[in-house]
């Protein structure tokens, strides 16, 4: 409803108004009427001065009436209407101010704080899309640039097969860490909007932790970081095993990325009877409270020296996948002391 169609409302408001009211003062005549002309000659003189009166009394219960409806419900819901054209127009920073105080809110008190929640709620969603299309934007770029320029270089025929083949190898790693990126952008965003249905049968997280550490064997030895486990010979679980798998790989790839050659990562498994605790460390640089409150954003990244072997949704994804097994993810860190995850799932047995 536009506001020309609330004054249609209101002026015909007005009307009923003073309709019902000189009828109220024509029936108070009706006794007159009925009783004969008699009446009306005594009466005469004052016919005209009671018809005022009730004119007086009719102008002032309309004034009134009309002017409590229009405080009470014509004007907040103009300006609600004008709030909702704005938001609808791309205003996230429209508020409704209550018309009472707290302690005295009515319907439509109640309907603004509803109100503005709800737009606080969407500017939160538009900062947050476009803080992602931008990051992504940017993600996407560097490697696209790689190829892009290493792709140029190769169509010059005088550089010699060893320089030639080196630009290939980057062209394929940067077009590897375009597909990474992409897969998990596709997946982080497939899993904030669905659910996920807990397997009938549980699986063991011990026998999957010790596989994912052995995959990364190779990179390991070369770097020289040695591993220290601790667990469970077995332990089930009711989880996605596809998806948790997704969580060891990043935390461990995250703790062979920051633990300097000769350093030490640590896989530490623990149970109780309602829930497993899986808690993987490393010996790396750590991290500040500014990065620990934020590890978790996507994209973010707080050491930059690390930033080519990664693209900063590890770690975002892996708390969702977490968030849809129903578990939780802590981390615990210091600069120059290295870092702990901690991953606690409920246990079904």
């Amino acid at each position: 409803m536009n506001a020309s169609s609330l004054k249609k409302v209101s002026r015909f408001s007005w009307i009923g108004y003073i309709g019902v009211l000189l009828a109220l003062g024509g029936f108070a005549m009706l006794p007159a009427v009925m009783f004969g002309a008699d009446i009306l000659k005594e009466s005469g003189p004052y016919i005209g001065w009671y018809i005022l009166y009730w004119a007086i009394i009719a102008a002032i219960f309309c004034f009134f009436t009309g002017y409590q409806k229009y405080m009470a419900f014509d004007k907040p819901m103009r300006e609600l209407s004008q709030a909702t054209k704005q938001v609808a127009e791309g205003d996230f920073t429209v508020y409704l101010k209550p018309m009472h105080k707290a302690d005295k809110y009515n319907y439509i008190d109640v309907m603004f704080q509803d109100f503005n929640k709800m737009v606080e709620a969407l500017g939160s969603l538009e900062t947050m899309k476009t803080n992602f299309v931008a990051d992504v934007s940017h993600e996407i770029k560097t490697p696209l640039s790689i190829v892009q320029n290493y792709a140029t270089a190769l169509k010059n025929e005088a550089i010699g097969p060893e320089i030639r083949k080196e630009y290939v190898e980057t062209i394929i790693t940067a077009s590897q860490s375009l597909s990474v990126l992409v897969t998990n952008i596709l997946n982080l965003n497939k899993l904030e909007n669905q659910g996920i249905q807990l397997p009938d049968e549980p699986y063991d997280v011990c026998r999957q932790l010790s596989d994912t550490i052995l995959s990364f064997d190779n990179l390991l030895e070369k770097k020289g970081i040695s591993v220290e486990v601790d667990m469970e010979e077995q332990v089930s679980i009711y989880a996605d095993p596809d998806l948790m798998e997704i969580v060891w790989r990043n935390l461990l790839s995250n703790a062979w990325k920051f633990t300097e050659p000769g350093g030490v990562i640590r896989c530490k498994q623990t149970s109780t009877e309602n829930s497993v605790s899986v808690a993987i460390s490393d010996t790396g640089c750590g991290m500040d409270e500014e990065t620990r409150k934020r590890i978790f954003e996507k994209f973010y990244q707080g050491d930059s020296s690390h930033s080519k072997e990664g693209n900063g949704l590890g770690l975002a994804l892996s708390l969702q996948v977490i968030k849809l097994m129903g578990g939780t993810i802590t981390v615990m860190s210091e600069l120059g002391e290295g870092a702990t995850f901690i991953v606690t799932l409920n246990a079904r047995y």
